[in-house]
């Protein structure tokens, strides 16, 4: 991530964490490097814009982030805390020390072979454990994908919305549209089928360096996403075929996220042993597992 100094008008302390740096600010809100009252390292988000000025907001916010602590530490950053009461809600989360994908692709150049492999299979146990706690993501990318010391963790899931919630809180298309689903577009019911899709958008950005839908404007993005067939023949096969599933328009006929992971090289189902070894590049974390 993106470390730089604290900005003027940033805070010192939120509650009982002391803020070091800023890790990153979008729309959304700003991230922050923290340590809690024992020195151990954290990721603050604070969040701004509606949420902060509608009270109603802040509740979904606070119900969606109970949801979010419920998600099992599978390949993702845990989430530790959530603050619905203050001038700004925050939340917070462990910490990975490494870039985020798209910045490794940057420097680093594309991923391939065993390396893709391990990367997609991290995401998809992320996204498996993330679903079984009855929570979507919806804004899934490849800066949601930290390259961490033990592997590959997707974070900020925190302020994603639980499978009851028929939409998002911000009434507006969410998600980055070169990795948004079709379903998200045309104002449908947002399921755990579009992280499925943003998943097989990763991947091919991983093997390519860009977005199946990359184009020139967000209207021709959202055009492509909409029309567009990407082609997926960047991905070695199983990768190829789950990929292009993945991506279909049709939110019911994409794979589950545990589907995904049994038809990945070397998984299965049944597989609930111990952590297996990594791929070259990709470390797995210990907790890997499909389940």
């Amino acid at each position: 991530m993106g470390r730089t100094g604290l900005a003027p008008e940033d805070p010192e302390r939120l509650g009982g964490y002391r803020l070091a740096a800023r890790l990153g600010a979008g729309g959304q809100g700003v991230v922050y490097e923290a340590c809690d009252e024992a020195g151990v390292r954290v990721a603050v988000k604070v969040l701004h814009g509606d949420v902060v000025a509608d009270p109603v907001l802040r509740a979904r916010f606070a119900g969606e982030a109970a949801a979010a602590q419920r998600v099992v530490s599978r390949c993702t950053a845990r989430l530790i805390a959530a603050e619905k009461d203050g001038p700004e809600p925050y939340i917070v989360s462990e910490y990975v020390d490494g870039p985020s994908l798209r910045e490794a692709v940057r420097a680093d150049g594309v991923l391939s072979g065993d390396r893709l492999v391990g990367l997609a299979a991290a995401v998809a146990t992320a996204l498996a454990a993330i679903h079984e706690a009855g929570v979507v993501h919806r804004d899934l990318k490849p800066d949601d994908v930290l390259l961490g010391p033990d592997g590959p963790r997707v974070v900020d899931f925190g302020i994603a919305r639980t499978r009851r919630t028929s939409s998002a809180f911000p009434a507006r298309v969410v998600g980055s549209p070169p990795y948004t689903a079709p379903e998200v577009l045309t104002a449908a019911r947002i399921g755990p089928a579009a992280d499925v899709f943003a998943w097989g958008a990763v991947v091919l950005f991983a093997a390519t360096g860009r977005s199946p839908f990359e184009a020139g404007s967000v209207g021709a993005v959202l055009h492509r996403v909409l029309t567009g067939e990407p082609s997926t023949d960047a991905l070695p096969e199983p990768l190829r075929s789950l990929a292009a599933a993945a991506l279909d328009k049709d939110p019911g006929a994409r794979p589950s996220s545990r589907d995904l992971l049994i038809g990945l090289p070397g998984r299965s189902g049944d597989d609930r042993g111990g952590s297996p070894p990594g791929p070259a590049g990709i470390v797995l974390p210990e907790d890997f597992r499909v389940f």
